[in-house]
């Protein structure tokens, strides 16, 4: 297959139903103006936290046997976010270019260059590439980089960074890894290893959550079109530094750094690269919510990541960083 007619398919296959889906969540509210859009979405993330996706990540794990290269996919995305992160904290922390903005806009912008939306995007994207056999790589990349780093790397950024003074020194001792046992993906994913270890994972309870899980991609994107703010989506350097940051950086980090811990060219190396280009994830919502950074600009940042993710995949594909 030639690179023009892989990027056709992709289009196809996997770009087209992931714009459909984010276009019906964007124009709900207009073909729906009764409908109560904050409502909708915290009630839909909630379905999906709390049942569709702890069920696909119990399914997944229940069949995964742990392997070298399984592990050092999480560690290769996570060092490649930490470049992202180093970055974005240099550029608008350290230089004049983000220094008109307040703290908590510029925490935002730092976490959003590190985390991506791996499993939500990242799947439809490794399933085209790489295969079905690549989603073991999304689930234990959210389960042991992104929620573990989100929730303590992520946090530290919006309390040490993003307060303007002293007032988030009582914030800090929030318990961090309260909230993470707290989440019900956490429970399923531990339980589905622990299955799969103890040689206890049956095949109909695999394909039931299997089935129960399989909404948790097109609810999500849904979700994301009714987050995105369409009417402000106006241009601001700062944000689209931070775009840049997570959509180019991140991924050419992770091509770099794969051959390092992963010294075998395959499907692992190939995956870690994949799941550093998605763009900024929607938990980062969550966090402002949380911490009182500035929701506004995370999905002002949320938007622009995933409209110029249209552009940098391509771009990426045809260099040869993501295959």
């Amino acid at each position: 297959m030639s690179e023009l007619a892989r990027i056709g398919g992709l289009a196809v296959e996997v770009m087209l139903p992931l714009s459909l889906l984010v276009a019906a969540g964007g124009l709900w509210r207009r073909w729906f103006p009764d409908t109560q859009v904050e409502a909708l979405r915290n009630h839909l993330s909630r379905l999906v936290m709390y049942l569709f996706y702890p069920a696909i990540l119990c399914s997944v794990a229940m069949v995964t046997p742990l392997d070298r290269e399984l592990l050092a996919v999480p560690l290769v995305t996570a060092l490649a976010a930490a470049v992202g992160g180093v970055i974005a904290w240099a550029l608008f922390y350290r230089t004049r270019f983000g220094s008109r903005l307040p703290r908590r806009t510029r925490a935002v912008l730092v976490i959003g260059a590190m985390f991506g939306n791996t499993f939500n995007v990242g799947v439809p994207l490794l399933l085209f590439l790489q295969g079905e056999s690549s989603l073991r790589y999304a689930v234990f990349n959210d389960m042991l980089m992104v929620m573990p780093l989100v929730w303590s790397v992520g946090v530290w950024i919006a309390l040490r960074l993003g307060r303007e003074g002293p007032s988030g020194e009582a914030a800090g001792r929030l318990g961090v890894l309260s909230v993470m046992l707290a989440m019900p993906p956490v429970w399923a994913f531990v339980i589905g290893v622990g299955l799969q270890q103890a040689g206890l994972a049956w095949p109909p309870l695999v394909n039931a959550a299997r089935l129960i899980g399989q909404p948790t991609i097109p609810v999500m994107l849904f979700v994301l079109g009714l987050t995105i703010p369409w009417h402000a989506l106006v241009p601001r350097r700062e944000f689209l530094a931070a775009t840049a940051i997570k959509l180019l950086v991140v991924p050419i980090a992770a091509w770099l750094l794969g051959p390092l811990l992963l010294p075998v060219p395959g499907m692992a190396a190939e995956s870690a690269v994949v799941l550093a280009a998605v763009p900024v994830m929607l938990t980062l919502l969550m966090l402002c919510d949380r911490f009182d950074l500035d929701a506004p600009g995370a999905a002002l940042l949320i938007g622009w990541s995933t409209i110029a993710f249209w552009l940098t995949l391509p771009l990426l594909l045809a260099a040869g960083v993501v295959r």
